[in-house]
């Protein structure tokens, strides 16, 4: 089964709201085997409204939209969906009860407005709203589903759990749909494409390949697809992990939803280690990825944003001559940082990070994007440069993600 979501809105054309409804949507149909081949945006006009129904239904079985169900005069989805499915709204005493009820549990008092929230199209199957005072809508029309849901978020996901899941279960036959994500790093897109070109060709005709890159990484995505057996499916996407496994091994961190963070908390946490960091141009960004794992306390030490030069040579006990001699942006510099900080805190390992994040402050010798990583450790410290580019927020986001990338190689080294 194929569906088309439509999200209802001026403000969403504007950019004044993100459309996280569709990201929702698309989430949990794709779980229960149903796949969205387009999202549309259409402004709070009839005519665009009704277009885009008529659009969706030459390319989709299953139609969802979501806004324009409010009480206030620029909530018109429900006037247009009456005219479209040539029904009349009436007032649904139910409803009306069930919204009192749900406002009275509020403290708040029924206005005429909410109480116009209970309208309806007399033939539509209405999906109770256990969260808000809008209704979802269920229609038929030839051959295709149409159903139309609030805007709010914790709305929409209340009407979908409670509602909608329960009935696309009961009344179609469903796909089973597998997903496996491969977490790499280390070598880019197009590198990768070259690299298992051969067994991305031998795959099984249900089964396709997705390459995501995110700045400092690449999942690639198996899908597999079946109307038959779900279990031998999943058999024979293991396998082709496996296969994978073969060919890029080494470049594998993790599958489907580990994260970086996450895995090396783990290696410090289970083998009694901790860790310090020394952050300039990333500007803390490797801490808070850190202690955005709950229990980091257990290894994480501590670390110091060392912008300026005073806070290195002061606090991380760089040498000034150092500095003068080979700037900031150094190796020199960035070891004694992670040597500094590691001392300072006693730790078993430290980070240190020093570049230029733009958009200013390049030199041809040193241009933007210019970084130095430096890890050390009671054995050795190792250091790395890298360009990362010209803006500024990728360039942090690049030189946090191949700092802890360096931290988990020497973890493993030294274990």
């Amino acid at each position: 089964m194929n569906a088309e979501l439509i999200t209802i809105g001026d403000e969403i054309l504007i950019g004044q709201v993100v459309d996280t409804n569709s990201a929702y949507l698309a989430t949990e149909l794709n779980k229960l085997g149903i796949s969205v081949i387009q999202i549309t945006s259409v402004a709070d006009k009839r005519e665009s409204i009704i277009k885009a129904f008529d659009d969706a239904a030459l390319r989709a079985e299953l139609i969802i939209s979501t806004g324009g169900l409010g009480p206030t005069s620029d909530d018109i989805t429900k006037p247009a969906l009456a005219d479209y499915f040539g029904s009349k709204l009436v007032t649904v005493p139910a409803v009306i009860e069930q919204i009192e009820s749900l406002l009275a549990s509020r403290g708040v008092v029924v206005n005429e407005r909410n109480k116009k929230q209970a309208e309806l199209p007399d033939n539509c199957e209405i999906l109770r709203n256990t969260a808000g005072t809008a209704q979802g809508m269920w229609f038929k029309k030839e051959g295709r589903v149409f159903i139309s849901l609030p805007g709010v978020p914790y709305e929409m996901k209340a009407i979908f759990r409670e509602e909608i899941e329960p009935r696309l279960r009961q009344r179609f036959t469903l796909p089973t749909i597998r997903h496996t994500t491969v977490l790499t790093h280390g070598v880019p897109e197009s590198e990768m494409a070259t690299v298992i070109n051969d067994w991305e060709n031998s795959l099984p005709g249900n089964i396709k390949l997705a390459y995501l890159p995110s700045p400092g990484l690449l999942r690639l995505r198996l899908t597999g697809k079946t109307t038959g057996d779900a279990e031998a499916l999943t058999i024979a996407m293991d396998a082709e992990v496996v296969k994978l496994k073969s060919i890029i091994g080494k470049h594998i961190f993790g599958y489907n939803d580990d994260k970086l963070e996450v895995i090396i908390g783990k290696l410090l946490k289970e083998n009694n280690l901790s860790l310090s960091l020394a952050e300039s141009c990333t500007g803390g960004m490797i801490s808070l990825l850190i202690t955005s794992v709950p229990g980091s306390s257990a290894y994480y030490k501590g670390g110091i944003v060392a912008y300026s030069n005073d806070v290195k040579t002061t606090d991380l006990s760089v040498s000034p001559y150092t500095i003068l001699m080979n700037g900031a942006v150094s190796q020199a510099v960035v070891e004694q940082m992670a040597e500094g900080i590691r001392n300072r805190y006693q730790s078993e390992f430290a980070i240190a990070v020093s570049g230029i994040a733009g958009p200013t402050g390049g030199t041809p010798e040193k241009p933007v994007g210019t970084t130095w990583i430096a890890v050390a450790s009671k054995k050795r410290i190792i250091s790395r440069v890298h360009n990362f580019g010209e803006e500024r927020g990728r360039n942090m986001q690049k030189a946090a993600i191949a700092a802890l990338f360096m931290l988990r190689e020497e973890i493993m080294d030294c274990l």
